[in-house]
């Protein structure tokens, strides 16, 4: 596994894409009653600036993208009208700072915002991290989606501070690559999709097909992936497991269709226009409105050291 020791990875030029939505959130409920002087919730636009740096920190990548949902696609919606349904409406305090996230701080952070209407930010990031490969950049993808592990390969791994995928606990970071997520799922990363068509997923209001992850894995590790055991149930030893998956089989089909991703979108960025640069002079003042302290020194001090930097440059 990378960890934060570990500099084989950071070593050379990388993507980072990262799932806009999910760090907003876990920003927002991570930290609590944080606001300024005027009353305004920050602790959203705290977390979401300290995350996007640490990251940067972290992996040292050149280019990079923040992905946004911007509804939900309308193939997903036919199968399953239920698709997300159960999801709770954001909560008040959220809504401004969401939106001067993406109206503003993103950018300021050095960041393009990518969403387009009807489109999911899995999706997107399926497509820029396709393309990516094709032109062998390495892709890191920050992220807790299910989906998108499917992703995992030679120049795709997944970014993730979680306790439970640290390797010890002095680590900051790490990234999964194809063993630390068949370790994680039980499966390798190609067969994660056949595991959600049998599983289902509670957090996009998926229907189970009778089966937890685990039993999901062991059938499919069994018999090689989700065609084979569908087209091979004769062969299954339980009656019962053999009766759930028949009488399932029209569930699993739409399940599996359902957690595929949709990577066919042409990019509506060029992987080449998401060089990361931050805007130094306007991001200060973004947080001296903020009135973060401690991080607003962070930024003055680096961006002092940039200045420094680009003035030695322009000198040779």
């Amino acid at each position: 596994m990378m960890t934060s020791r570990d500099s084989r990875y950071v070593d050379r030029v990388k993507l980072l894409l990262i799932d806009g939505h999910y760090y907003v959130y876990r920003s927002f409920f991570a930290i609590q009653n944080l606001s300024n002087s005027r009353g305004e919730p920050t602790n959203a636009i705290f977390g979401f600036t300290k995350t996007l740096r640490l990251m940067i920190k972290h992996l040292q990548p050149e280019l990079g993208a923040v992905f946004w949902d911007e509804g939900l696609p309308e193939k997903r919606m036919t199968l399953q009208p239920a698709y997300k349904e159960t999801r709770k409406e954001m909560p008040q305090p959220m809504v401004p700072q969401l939106d001067f996230i993406q109206e503003e701080l993103t950018a300021l952070l050095g960041f393009k915002n990518i969403s387009l209407p009807n489109t999911e930010a899995d999706d997107l990031m399926g497509c820029y991290t396709i393309a990516a490969c094709k032109k062998n950049i390495d892709v890191v993808l920050a992220t807790n989606d299910k989906d998108l592990y499917q992703l995992v390969g030679p120049c795709v791994k997944v970014y993730t501070t979680a306790k439970a995928d640290l390797v010890s606990p002095k680590d900051a970071f790490a990234l999964l690559g194809e063993v630390e997520v068949t370790t994680k799922w039980g499966v390798p990363p190609k067969l994660i999709g056949d595991v959600l068509a049998l599983s289902g997923d509670t957090v996009d209001n998926i229907p189970s097909a009778g089966f937890g992850r685990k039993t999901a894995a062991k059938l499919l590790t069994e018999h090689g992936n989700l065609d084979a055991l569908m087209a091979n149930l004769d062969q299954i030893k339980s009656e019962r497991t053999r009766e759930k998956l028949l009488a399932n089989r029209p569930q699993i089909e739409q399940n599996r269709k359902m957690v595929e991703l949709d990577c066919d979108t042409p990019l509506p960025v060029s992987i080449d226009d998401l060089r990361i640069k931050p805007d130094y002079p306007a991001l200060i003042a973004a947080l001296e409105k903020c009135e973060f302290k401690s991080l607003l020194q962070e930024v003055r001090d680096e961006a002092a050291r940039a200045g420094t930097v680009r003035q030695t440059e322009l000198l040779l």
